[in-house]
């Protein structure tokens, strides 16, 4: 979405939307931080699944955005790596309105200089990785396995890493399905169709319309081998440029 799209309407009440936003998660914040403390955090994958997409209807409803979810085939039963395309400051919003079972989002290190996320994503055991360091983001993810083998816990990430890449579907990094490998899960792509519309890149201001999330059947990697990885890669992102509706892509698809 280019800015010039924009009314002084649009402008208000995307800034009505991110105000809402902020007011929620900062009345939501205590709230939930005292239902873990006393639940010994028994109650986060409730707080996931059910408060999370409650928080996000408000925020949608101030910004005029409809958001669907769209079911592709029979949802996965068991854990998984979740993939999502990354391309909107929407992506936030609709990511926490999905409302997947015993989710765990990896997220860039730096939401964590707002103190509500940082506060809610460390009570909920969200995985921040400095992904300008891939040694070490990779070594986070690495650190993260036993907890969420032992909780069957699944993953969400955006295999693009930055909202901001060249074309629709930037470069997909290979962090995502190393972890996949290593964690023998299989892995769910899902598609946010309309989300760029909405907002692209690093701009934070919206205009309403209509986003839907795509959740399309696991895709099985149990006899995936890392020396055919990127080729593996490859193919999933070519289904991501498909659903977007690009015919040809010039960008180096792995990074």
């Amino acid at each position: 979405m280019d800015r010039s799209e924009l009314t002084l309407w649009n402008i208000i009440r995307s800034l009505f939307g991110i105000t809402v936003f902020f007011l929620v998660f900062l009345m939501a914040t205590p709230v939930i931080a005292l239902l873990l403390i006393v639940s010994v955090g028994k109650l986060t994958n409730f707080l996931m699944e059910k408060i999370g997409p409650l928080m996000m209807k408000p925020v949608f409803a101030a910004s005029g955005i409809r958001f669907n979810i769209q079911q592709h085939g029979e949802p996965v039963n068991r854990p998984a790596v979740y993939l999502v395309n990354h391309s909107s400051t929407v992506d936030l919003l609709t990511i926490i309105a999905l409302g997947l079972p015993r989710i765990r989002f990896v997220a860039k290190w730096e939401l964590q200089y707002n103190p509500l996320f940082f506060i809610v994503g460390r009570l909920t055991g969200q995985v921040f990785i400095k992904r300008q360091d891939r040694k070490q983001a990779i070594s986070t993810l690495q650190k993260s396995y036993r907890r969420i083998r032992e909780q069957r816990l699944s993953i969400l990430l955006a295999p693009e890493g930055s909202r901001k890449h060249p074309g629709i579907i930037g470069p997909f990094k290979k962090g995502p399905f190393h972890m996949a490998v290593d964690l023998d899960y299989p892995i769910v792509p899902i598609y946010f169709e309309g989300n760029r519309e909405l907002s692209a890149g690093s701009s934070l201001l919206t205009r309403p319309g209509e986003a839907t999330a795509h959740i399309h059947p696991p895709i099985d990697t149990t006899d995936w081998e890392k020396e055919t990885l990127e080729q593996h890669i490859i193919e999933i992102r070519r289904k991501y440029l498909a659903w977007a509706g690009v015919e040809t892509d010039e960008v180096d698809p792995v990074a």
